[in-house]
């Protein structure tokens, strides 16, 4: 399928309006699409099918499901995506400085009352666009981000989301968990060496710690490596990887409610920041801080890699494979309006004025892309 006839083939899906997801994970350049065949809602809460799966905050709310067997799938190889137009990205008005550094200020009053350790705090933030189709928007992601998992997801049901997150939630190849912890922020300056402050580093360590504690009833052979520091756009983060084993009586749902949400998009303790964040934030954060990805998908792979063994070839080995992403740096498109979501991590050191142009920084991350 050649770049031009599957942008065609999903821009007449979006048109018939029935659900279909765009996407490319940052490990390679393939792009993928899948199209669901009506526009009937599936929806899972034990994650034992297969498709490809895009979860709440809450996941009280249900999931939902493109099933694997219900959409077509298409593939293309891409470097760049070739846009046909040409935008300046407006600036963008980020009204409700005073209501969020309130927020913020009451939060670390929680932390220091000794209710809580960190909160996750996020806002919303409108910008009419003058150009609202999303597949396009999509092409500039894509272009834009390349360590980012870049997406475009749709349902006539539910919505239109899109993004571009650096964070994953972890994936799952055959036993082998794979997770990160993703935390501190700062913008990116070229020829600029990074520092980061104590408080960034105690927040990213919060998130390795309750990570590690939350998989240790599920899996063995945990490993943990050096922080590194990475970056996502204009963005740089704190990153540590955490390998495991997954223990053979312990399920996929197990390991999404140890894992989800994890501290580096809600708080610790996690029920606590929770309660919270639904209490005191003035909207329903949706899909926003969930997370979406790959569920159960079959990858065949040969047991013998040496191609001269002819015979040993033949039989392969067909494994389950599960990736999911955290939805950050993501917006909803609604009313010819990108609603943007972000948010920070706030501790006891946390100041409140740092933190609201944090969630600045971080909304001109993800509206560059718009015109």
């Amino acid at each position: 399928m050649t770049q031009d006839s599957f942008f065609e083939t999903l821009e007449l899906q979006y048109k018939n309006n029935l659900p279909f997801v765009v996407y490319n994970r940052p490990i390679n350049s393939v792009i993928k699409c899948w199209l669901q065949e009506d526009d009937a809602l599936h929806t899972t809460s034990e994650f034992n099918e297969s498709g490809f799966v895009f979860s709440p905050f809450d996941l009280n709310n249900k999931s939902i499901l493109l099933p694997e067997t219900h959409c077509q799938h298409f593939t293309i190889d891409a470097l760049d995506i070739d846009l046909d137009d040409e935008f300046t990205s407006s600036s963008i008005e980020n009204n409700g400085e005073e209501a969020h550094i309130h927020l913020v200020e009451k939060g670390i009053d929680t932390i220091k009352n000794g209710l809580l350790e960190k909160v996750v705090l996020s806002r919303k933030v409108e910008k009419s666009l003058v150009d609202s189709n999303p597949i396009t928007i999509f092409k500039r992601l894509f272009n834009t981000y390349k360590n980012a998992m870049v997406y475009c997801w749709y349902h006539p049901k539910v919505g239109l989301w899109l993004g571009a997150t650096p964070e994953l939630l972890f994936k799952v190849e055959s036993r082998r968990l794979t997770t990160i912890s993703l935390a501190g922020t700062q913008p990116y300056a070229e020829n600029s060496e990074v520092s980061w402050t104590t408080k960034e580093y105690e927040e990213q360590q919060i998130v390795t710690d309750y990570i590690t504690k939350q998989i240790e009833p599920h899996t063995d052979a945990i490993k943990v490596s050096e922080v590194e520091t990475v970056r996502a756009g204009n963005l740089l983060h704190l990153k540590t990887y955490i390998h495991s084993q997954i223990k053979p009586e312990s399920s996929l749902s197990s390991i999404i409610e140890a894992l989800h949400p994890t501290p580096a998009v809600c708080g610790f303790p996690k029920e606590a920041s929770k309660h919270f964040i639904l209490k005191n934030e003035s909207y329903n954060r949706e899909y926003y801080t969930g997370f979406l990805g790959e569920l159960n998908l079959k990858v065949s792979k040969t047991r013998n890699t040496n191609r001269r063994n002819v015979e040993n070839n033949a039989y392969a080995v067909v494994k389950k494979h599960s990736n999911f992403y955290v939805n950050l740096r993501c917006m909803q498109l609604k009313d010819g309006k990108a609603l943007i979501y972000v948010g920070g991590g706030i501790t006891k050191d946390s100041i409140s004025q740092n933190e609201w142009e944090e969630t600045v920084n971080k909304t001109k991350t993800i509206a560059n892309v718009l015109s």
